[in-house]
């Protein structure tokens, strides 16, 4: 067997759910940083027209000359589409507006589903040697979120701690069966992770445990703070664990990634 050949698969997670706001972004950039202060090789796939995960790890927008519209619709090198960022082994494709009219230019393309999938499988993908690639899905169930999941092991759902938040949750689940039935048989839930917990409003423990209660083994044991630290680092272009390295936000993203490896499974929070 070729070096090629034997050559590991990045193992592609989407990170995504159809409500905006839940701290999705969030969470694709410092998990992908935790990841890689861990010593993995992190790819992120800025898949929302909006660019909040290029902007939050330092690529101005006239640095995106080529971006994930180009991965999907151009025949591009992807040395030209890759970014470094400034944390060590943390890479990530760029996306500008263009990207929201891709959907529109993709629906008479047959392979339109697939696009993603073959892009992140090509064999120039290899020499990079990325462990993880993570998908920063935009906020509805649309076709560039079907083309992450397509091209996904798993997907990663965070799930804000606030009123209405199982809400919407099974319209996602039935997206995730269907394209599981259809395109991608060995699609399967990494998890839920809860986000903006504030363990002090009864609120947040009530999601909790209506979460674990509906969801069970599902749901990780790591909870993600509201924090004020992880609110501020993208205004400075930094993922928490490099804005503020010991602040709770940083603490808890490292501790999700640990959970994700299965280094360590934290004790469930108290209540």
């Amino acid at each position: 067997m070729s070096d090629i050949m034997a050559a590991k698969r990045p193992k592609v997670i989407s990170v995504t759910n159809q409500k905006g706001g839940v701290g999705k972004t969030t969470t694709t950039i410092n998990l992908g940083a935790a990841l890689a202060e861990l010593g993995k090789r992190v790819l992120i796939i800025d898949l929302d027209p909006q660019g909040n995960a290029s902007t939050g790890l330092g690529i101005e927008v006239e640095d995106r000359t080529l971006t994930t519209y180009d991965l999907l619709l151009g025949d591009v090198s992807l040395n030209d589409v890759i970014h470094p960022t400034d944390q060590t082994g943390l890479s990530i494709v760029p996306s500008t507006v263009d990207l929201s009219s891709a959907d529109m230019e993709l629906v008479s393309n047959e392979k339109r589903s697939f696009l993603l999938h073959d892009a992140l499988r090509q064999p120039a993908m290899t020499e990079f040697q990325f462990d993880y690639i993570l998908i920063d899905c935009p906020p509805s169930l649309n076709l560039m979120t079907v083309n992450a999941m397509v091209a996904s092991d798993s997907v990663l759902i965070p799930l804000q701690s606030e009123f209405f938040a199982l809400e919407g949750l099974s319209q996602l689940m039935l997206t995730i069966r269907e394209v599981r039935s259809s395109a991608n048989t060995s699609l399967r839930i990494e998890g839920i992770v809860l986000t903006m917990y504030d363990a002090r409003n009864n609120l947040s423990q009530q999601v909790e445990q209506d979460a674990r209660d509906n969801l069970g083994e599902l749901v990780f044991q790591t909870i993600i703070p509201r924090n004020v630290r992880v609110s501020e680092a993208p205004s400075f272009a930094m993922p928490v664990i490099s804005y503020d390295s010991a602040s709770k936000g940083a603490s808890a993203y490292r501790a999700l990634a640990k959970e994700l490896l299965g280094i360590s499974k934290p004790a469930p929070a108290a209540a």
